[in-house]
């Protein structure tokens, strides 16, 4: 793949918690500048962000960040809440602990309510696989794919752990239907954009690899 392509695929992203309106412009305009899939930034810049990009770039928020254990109605409220103010897509988190006690059927019902309040938009399920165990993420890969949602994501980047290509290749065995992949944290190099990318990501999620891709293209 040339390496101008990759840009298409990234989520850029800024959701550190000390993040200030002036670094949410700015990765907005590099989103629109090199042609990225969104940027993914907290939900209380979004209505700000959609504004300033106009129709140039869609905008991602995050839901139920980073932990999860909000109730669902919570969950529905803040993705409601955003997309009335202008995002396009939706990463949400899982409950954890309805994970680890097996409570499948309460994840899908949560993850396709929160679908109800997006709508048209892109709704991405975030499963936290380093807090999983394999036979847990085997599981996930079902209940995301029997839900309404268009992708089944990696990770939040705030557990300790992001994705791996282990995880992705698990993904791409055990997902159905049209569920697309989303690998984020981790990625450290374009190297490692490319292995995901080969390895059946459809979208990474990365604060850092715009800037990689960019020095790269330059040498």
């Amino acid at each position: 793949m040339n390496k101008h392509e990759i840009f298409r695929f990234i989520d850029h992203t800024l959701l550190k918690q000390n993040a200030v309106w002036e670094q949410i412009r700015e990765i907005c305009q590099e989103g629109m500048d090199f042609g990225t899939a969104s940027v993914c930034i907290p939900p209380s810049f979004v209505k700000q962000a959609a504004e300033f990009v106009g129709e140039r770039l869609p905008i991602c928020t995050v839901i139920g960040f980073p932990n999860g254990y909000q109730t669902t109605a919570v969950k529905v409220f803040e993705a409601a809440e955003a997309v009335q103010n202008g995002a396009a897509e939706i990463d949400m988190v899982i409950n954890i602990g309805w994970a680890k006690a097996k409570s499948y059927d309460a994840i899908l019902q949560e993850i396709n309510a929160v679908k109800d309040a997006c709508g048209e938009k892109r709704l991405k399920v975030i499963i936290e696989t380093c807090l999983l165990t394999e036979e847990e993420k085997i599981a996930l890969c079902d209940v995301v794919s029997r839900s309404r949602a268009e992708f089944i994501k990696t990770s939040t980047g705030f557990a300790g752990g992001g994705a791996t290509l282990a995880d992705i290749r698990l993904f791409k065995k055990y997902v159905t239907g049209d569920t697309k992949i989303k690998a984020a944290g981790g990625i450290k190099s374009v190297a490692d954009a490319e292995a995901f990318l080969a390895a059946g990501a459809e979208r990474l999620g990365s604060s850092s690899l715009l800037a990689m891709l960019r020095q790269e293209i330059k040498q």
